[in-house]
């Protein structure tokens, strides 16, 4: 090659039938749940619950809603928190697009028709979608129903603190500060000035006097963590008495205390159960008085709950605050719920599902939220929030089901429980093969194993003799 002469590079080929193109193995996992949802009929279902949101023949060809909430299953099953993030891992992923149904030839939605399709599918339509998952899991025998867990958290809302405004006035809250300051006598305030106003304040940061603009939903509530932000209450019924699956979510301000949204969770997860009920099969694995005991922890524990719960007809297992003597004088109905309230979680059964609750009702948030990526919003407004975690939740309650098939519930665990029997394996085989490696060099004497006396040593020849 003469010297300044460049090296000429192969042009590809322009053209490549479609048939000689390389295609994976699959995940096994997702074949597995494509079996499932077929096996269940699951396209055939949201095909025709989506008939009339979509036109007969108008502009581009539509997303199939099977597609559509595959694609908000996989935000959970590869714990991915953004649909920017789920569309441009269904892109990458082989096996995604087997799972989704697309070749590799063929363009996988993006993240704007994602959006565009939950805005015009209604939360209805959601609603249905995550109970016919519950049918399918009550099919299979995994729902049992009787001991209903109640929990509540916080999900922090795409929403910044810093961008309240006032109810009345439409006033930032720098601005606000800043009128009081002048009020009081400061004509030009500093910092410190609006620092030294604000701290006198009382009820500074209440919900009654101040709202995001940008998401009237949320309300100024401590997190998790225990920091002040913008946030959503989510609360959960889970199955305590059968495989762990989640029977309700419903969603609700960040300041809104446990006892008001109780009583909505627990219709909601009775609406649900009388779904089940509806279809023979499920029903003939549930348990007859399925619904009928709930169990929460003392946040929930006040006088008008227990009575309430008693009129229902429900045994309540409500951990109860150390509130010091009572008087019941006024009070005669609530003190006997108070009262069987406290016999019941006295008993064996009663502290045996408390301590229970601790695992049952933490480990769906730890999956769905802190793993699958749902703990801080990227939606606002609770119906479009509403939506999402519908669909997350149905991926956590088939990941219930997968894990009864399987063994795990997601990928991510498949992928995990693959690599450490491979570490077995080969930790086995390793110390198999340097066993043999010792006992033939101590049989032949030639090289001395550590922490073993030889047979010629000195050490072996004294104990022979």
């Amino acid at each position: 090659m003469a010297l300044g002469q460049r090296r000429q590079e192969d042009q590809g080929e322009l053209w490549i039938p479609s048939g000689s193109l390389v295609k994976g193995p699959g995940h096994p996992f997702y074949a597995k749940l494509n079996g499932v949802l077929a096996a269940e009929g699951f396209d055939g279902y949201v095909e025709e619950r989506c008939r009339e949101y979509y036109a007969p023949v108008m502009g581009r060809p539509g997303i199939a809603p099977g597609v559509y909430f595959r694609m908000l299953l996989v935000g959970f099953l590869e714990r991915l928190d953004s649909e920017r993030g789920i569309a441009w891992r269904c892109q990458d992923s082989l096996s995604l697009r087997e799972f989704l149904g697309y070749g590799i030839d063929e363009e996988t939605p993006d993240h704007s028709s994602l959006s565009r399709i939950r805005v015009r599918l209604s939360l209805e339509v959601h609603e249905e979608v995550f109970g016919w998952v519950l049918a399918v899991l009550g099919r299979r025998g995994l729902i049992d129903g009787k001991t209903l867990g109640v929990d509540s958290t916080t999900l922090e809302a795409n929403a910044a603190l810093r961008s309240i405004v006032r109810r009345d006035s439409g006033e930032s809250y720098e601005e606000f500060l800043t009128r009081l300051a002048k009020e009081s006598g400061v004509e030009t305030p500093t910092r410190a000035d609006l620092a030294r106003v604000d701290r006198k304040r009382k009820n500074k940061g209440s919900n009654d006097d101040w709202v995001n603009p940008n998401d009237p939903d949320a309300e100024i509530a401590k997190m998790k963590d225990g920091h002040t932000d913008m946030g959503h209450k989510l609360e959960q019924a889970v199955d305590l008495s059968g495989e762990g699956a989640v029977l309700a979510v419903t969603l609700h301000g960040g300041a809104s205390g446990d006892t008001g949204n109780l009583a909505e969770t627990l219709s909601v997860a009775d609406e649900n159960l009388d779904a089940l009920r509806e279809d023979g099969k499920a029903a003939a694995e549930m348990h007859e008085a399925a619904g009928s005991e709930v169990v929460t922890d003392k946040g929930y524990h006040s006088n008008e709950v227990l009575t309430d719960l008693e009129k229902q007809g429900k045994r309540a297992y409500v951990s109860e605050p150390d509130r010091g003597r009572r008087s019941w004088e006024k009070q005669p109905e609530a003190q006997g719920a108070v009262y069987a309230n406290r016999r019941r979680i006295r008993g064996e059964r009663g502290k045996r599902l408390l301590r229970s609750r601790g695992e049952l009702l933490e480990r769906p948030f730890a999956h769905y939220l802190e793993a699958g990526g749902m703990r801080r919003t990227h939606l606002r407004g609770h119906a479009k929030i509403m939506k999402r975690l519908l669909i997350h939740v149905a991926g956590f309650n088939l990941g219930v089901l997968m894990r009864c098939l399987v063994g795990w519930g997601t990928p991510k665990q498949y992928a995990e429980a693959a690599a450490a029997l491979l570490r077995a394996i080969f930790g086995l085989v390793g110390r198999i093969w340097r066993t043999r490696e010792r006992i033939a060099w101590f049989a032949a004497g030639d090289l001395a194993i550590p922490g073993v006396p030889s047979p010629n040593s000195p050490i072996q020849l004294c104990h022979v003799a």
